[in-house]
């Protein structure tokens, strides 16, 4: 989930340790890699940012991706170590959550904020035998110390065309954690408001920022300032629900994230871009498990499975599945690569041209943009 500003120097730096890794792969003689032990002894350990036991949100999405991968790998409760409610703020707590990972023995450590990532990177180096593997970011080491993401913009736009085809106002709110300098949340926007436009070209996405990855306060401050301000649908980058239980109470509509939220809110949401994280989780546990662990970095998509949007309830606008179905094909095959061609941002300057593509690097580090139906609050 959570990024800061990366600047191009260092998604640069990022490409490259990657391609150093990917360099390394196979060479079990130059000690690099993580002494994993056999299946019977086999741990995993997994920090989070919140409590899994909400039921729904961002803390929520990552363990229903461990309990998935525990399942598929056949490991029993004890080889999961769960640490909840681990500020990413907090480098002394989140060493601490590490620590005793490692003391219990897990080989694999996930930390799922963006936070944990300088303290991850350090203890990397001080304990070789075990994989720190960073969700979000951009750092890594090529050997023990990886990040790992995807791209949630294909399952924002798609979205966006629910959210667009719902509307009324032509008013769309959009609650975030962060502001146009945080390139996570800022593509996420893009995508989201060109998928309205795809269906609704006089929609606009008014965003108001929190300045916050987790707050239930906030959350619903800014979605409630949103919806005094005529929005009618409710989307949002944040990880509580406290945006869509907003929404409900003003009998309007929205479009949550990380899970599906329609059983906290059934009677306002659409739909979500959700995270699949047994994709990865699955396939990184096993790696180490089977010693073949590479310490490349990880960057999925909708063909992979990893991100989605969660089923559609009956609030939607009546043609939104075959619209979204019919997107979603042309993402998946590469048709629309969403960030490409002609476009604008919401000052009037062009950023990307005709016949051009822009880069998931650019995409994930470089977008401090607004596009061009965007309006920031």
């Amino acid at each position: 989930m959570k990024k800061r500003v990366v600047s191009l120097m260092l998604v640069c730096v990022m490409a490259l340790m990657c391609a150093l890794s990917f360099a390394g792969c196979g060479n079990k003689d130059d000690g690099k890699e993580a002494n994993t032990g056999n299946s019977a002894d086999f741990k995993v350990g997994v920090i989070h940012i919140g409590d899994p036991a909400d039921g729904a949100g961002y803390s929520y999405a990552h363990d229903q991706g461990i309990v998935k991968m525990q399942k598929e790998l056949g490991l029993t409760d004890d080889q999961i170590v769960r640490k909840i409610n681990v500020s990413d703020g907090d480098a002394v707590a989140t060493r601490t959550a590490l620590e005793e990972c490692v003391n219990e023995g897990c080989k694999i450590i996930f930390g799922t904020s963006w936070g944990y990532m300088d303290t991850m990177e350090q203890m990397a180096e001080e304990y070789p035998d075990v994989v720190f593997s960073h969700g979000t970011g951009y750092k890594s080491n090529g050997k023990n110390f990886n990040n790992y993401f995807g791209r949630i913009y294909q399952a924002r736009y798609l979205s966006g065309i629910a959210a667009g085809l719902k509307t009324k106002s032509n008013k769309i709110g959009y609650v975030a954690a962060m502001d146009v300098t945080n390139s996570e949340v800022t593509g996420g926007i893009n995508a989201f408001a060109m998928g309205v436009e795809s269906v609704n070209p006089n929609a606009k996405v008014y965003v108001k920022v929190t300045n916050s990855w987790f707050s239930p306060d906030l959350e619903k401050q800014a979605a409630e300032a949103l919806l005094d301000g005529g929005c009618d649908v409710i989307a949002q980058h944040c990880d509580t629900t406290a945006p869509q239980l907003a929404a409900q109470a003003r009998g309007v509509w929205g479009v949550g994230y990380n899970s599906d939220m329609t059983k906290d809110a059934p009677k306002a949401h659409l739909t979500a871009p959700i995270w699949n994280w047994e994709v990865y989780y699955t396939k990184a546990a096993k790696a180490v498990m089977d010693g073949t662990w590479d310490g490349s970095n990880y960057y999925g998509g909708m063909d992979e499975g990893l991100v989605d949007i969660s089923p559609l309830s009956e609030n939607c606008a009546e043609g939104t599945k075959e619209a979204i179905d019919a997107a979603k094909a042309k993402i998946i095959s590469g048709e629309n690569k969403i960030f490409a061609g002609e476009l604008y941002d919401n000052k009037g300057n062009m950023v990307c041209k005709e016949g051009e593509v822009i880069s998931d690097a650019d995409i994930t580090g470089n977008m401090n943009w607004y596009y061009r139906t965007v309006v920031a609050e």
